[in-house]
């Protein structure tokens, strides 16, 4: 039988690298998007009998739950990823209400209630591997999206929470912070490419990670262009 990958957020950029990388060696990737279009695209585009996806959005309880129940209906995950998240500029003096609100219910809160509701399944299996896809704003304040910071540092908190608690349950936590990674947040914009990271250089690092022999992991990673930040 198939092990099986869950990836939020993985209609595009970093979500969908990771997605392609798993299917590729052979999981059954279970994956979630907004957006309906994008997840038809997404299909269509790997014509796989591995790939399952469900549109719901991942900042309201209701979906999260939905989601949740639509996994384990299918089979009890050996990775979890993470990685839905939302990016809104603003400054903590002048954005407008509600902005916090919406980057922590999208950046933290669905990473925390799709993980509680997935491990009592994945903790009766002593194994597995959740990989938090935070950033080098949780290490670091964007000047230009104060309360996107405010979420990441959250998640990394969070995601060091969890990584104590599964300590002697056999599964692993991996909080991941990559800076400027090309995706449709740079669509437009006139940056050479190799200025920037690829999408697919993540999902390898996320591959190698949960290939490690079950007494290692890596805890932390931070993963930057070589010219250094945007």
């Amino acid at each position: 039988m198939a092990k099986i990958a869950v990836i939020t957020g993985a209609s595009r950029g970093i979500g969908k690298a990771i997605a392609l990388k798993f299917i590729q060696e052979g999981f059954k990737t279970i994956v979630c998007s907004r957006s309906q279009d994008k997840l038809d695209e997404l299909s269509n585009e790997v014509q796989n009998d591995l790939l399952t996806t469900l549109a719901v959005d991942v900042s309201n309880d209701e979906d999260r739950k939905r989601f949740a129940a639509f996994v384990l209906a299918q089979g009890t995950p050996d990775v979890l990823v993470n990685n839905a998240g939302i990016f809104l500029m603003g400054q903590i003096l002048n954005e407008e209400e509600g902005v916090l609100e919406k980057q922590m219910e999208t950046n933290v809160y669905s990473a925390y209630h799709i993980s509680k509701a997935l491990l009592p399944e994945m903790m009766k299996t002593k194994s597995g591997h959740i990989f938090n896809m935070c950033s080098i704003a949780s290490l670091q304040a964007y000047t230009s999206g104060s309360s996107y910071t405010i979420s990441k540092f959250a998640l990394l908190g969070f995601s060091k929470a969890l990584r104590e608690e599964l300590k002697p349950h056999g599964i692993k936590v991996t909080s991941i912070m990559p800076g400027a990674v090309m995706s449709d947040s740079w669509a437009g914009v006139d940056i050479e490419p190799d200025r920037i990271m690829k999408s697919e250089d993540i999902a390898d690092m996320v591959w190698s990670m949960y290939n490690l022999a079950p007494q290692t992991v890596v805890e932390d990673i931070v993963l930057r262009p070589q010219l250094g930040d945007l």
